[in-house]
């Protein structure tokens, strides 16, 4: 199956692009999702480890089950002072 992977702030800055298709076997979760982009690209393994997820606009867990065509994003923490 195939996901859209969005990336944002530091995401974006360490994957070098915005968005890519990615493609997982059926049942995929989004922390295997997770493991494949940090071992793809490893710049992206220390700043997605913090990350929020989120699939379709809305934030779910690691062990959730992706579906063909979803669009999945990490969130960065924010930081603030």
């Amino acid at each position: 199956m195939r996901v859209r992977i969005r990336y944002f702030a530091s995401l974006r800055e360490a994957a070098g692009l915005a968005d890519e298709a990615l493609d997982l076997p059926e049942g995929a979760t989004v922390g295997q999702a997770r493991a494949l982009l940090a071992e793809r690209r490893p710049a992206l393994a220390a700043p997605l480890a913090p990350c929020m997820a989120a699939i379709n606009q809305r934030y779910v867990a690691a062990d959730t089950p992706l579906a063909e065509n979803d669009e999945l994003v990490f969130i960065p923490p924010l930081g603030g002072g």
